[in-house]
């Protein structure tokens, strides 16, 4: 089985700061990975190559893929347009590959209606809460049907509760919709939640320095945050990452 992300050997600097590297990784179709680690560590860098914003220092990253809109990403910051009603947001991507107005329309509707937010389509961001906004931008992302799914953070500036709610609600489209995901995030509990994998990453210059894979069988729902096995599974990871916090919060 061919690898949907391959990154050998990448690394980026941003002059004199060697931000990320050397790293590598593989991404197989249909997997959710997760990488965790400290702030600075270079994992919205990693993303941000992913996503073809960023150019790597050295080595390389490949996304294979077949389809015209080969990868979506989700930012922290929504990355809506205030502009756009919440039809018009969604559709977007559909837009711009040219899709046919009424096809888009339907596309963009139905997604609408899975994120709960059919009565929301003639609104403007503005009227949205954090949750709803975050919301808008998945049902873009997924829109067009990616291949490959790219998410940075994308729940870190919401409150906890709406932040579970958020994370059951990806887990369910995600082990529907069978994408294959790259997902970066600050917490422990969001990362054994969604991921197949989860990877740490050190301290800057960002490397993989574990792997983990939470041992839930899929479909799986929140309700594993309540077992052992998570609890567990997080002191572990926290143990492996504490030292890397530590050391990143030492001045230079």
């Amino acid at each position: 089985m061919h690898p949907k992300l391959q990154a050998r050997t990448l690394t980026r600097t941003f002059g004199t700061t060697h931000a990320l590297g050397p790293l590598d990784l593989t991404v197989t179709p249909g997997e959710f990975v997760c990488v965790v680690g400290p702030s600075g560590c270079g994992k919205s860098t990693l993303l941000r190559i992913a996503a073809g914003l960023t150019r790597p220092s050295t080595g390389t990253l490949e996304i294979r893929t077949t389809s015209r809109r080969p990868a979506a990403m989700i930012f922290q910051d929504y990355g809506i347009y205030d502009w756009k009603t919440v039809l018009a947001n969604v559709r977007f991507g559909l837009d711009i590959q040219k899709t046919p107005r009424k096809e888009a329309n339907t596309r963009a509707r139905d997604w609408l209606a899975r994120m709960g937010l059919a009565d929301f389509a003639d609104a403007y961001p503005s009227a949205l809460s954090g949750g709803m906004r975050q919301r808008v931008a998945i049902a873009r992302a997924l829109a067009v049907e990616p291949e490959v799914l790219l998410m940075d953070e994308p729940f870190a500036a919401l409150d906890a509760q709406l932040r579970t709610i958020l994370q059951d609600e990806l887990l369910e489209l995600t082990q529907t919709t069978n994408t294959t995901t790259l997902f970066i995030t600050h917490s422990l509990e969001e990362a054994i939640v969604l991921g197949d994998r989860v990877l740490v990453m050190s301290a800057r210059p960002g490397r993989v320095i574990a792997e983990r894979r939470p041992p839930f069988e899929r479909p799986r729902t929140g309700e594993i945050r309540d077992t052992p096995e998570f609890s567990s599974l997080k002191g572990e990871l926290w143990d492996l990452l504490r030292g890397e916090v530590q050391q990143e919060a030492v001045p230079a």
